[in-house]
């Protein structure tokens, strides 16, 4: 499955905003095999801000594991954030 995250604006930032995304998204995955991936695609995403993506990307990352794959991106926002992530929770 992509998820496409451009769907929830082009400016992703608060927790807040991050935390209803997260659960729009849930519904979404409920019917999805045990073995298929979730491709997370940036495209069209032109401010990400860590707070968001921690809602969204470390949910996700805690439910989904390994089945978790974060497209490349050349947006420097996301490239900043995806670093901070990674950082923090290692």
């Amino acid at each position: 499955m992509k998820l496409h995250l451009s769907k929830f604006g082009t400016t992703l930032s608060s927790r807040q905003s991050g935390r209803e995304a997260y659960n729009a998204i849930r519904p979404m995955l409920m019917d999805l095999a045990s073995d298929e991936k979730i491709e997370v695609d940036f495209e069209g995403v032109v401010t990400f801000s860590p707070s968001w993506g921690d809602e969204v990307l470390t949910n996700l990352k805690n439910e989904f594991k390994d089945r978790l794959v974060l497209l490349d991106s050349n947006n420097p926002s996301v490239k900043a954030t995806l670093e901070l992530l990674e950082s923090i929770y290692k």
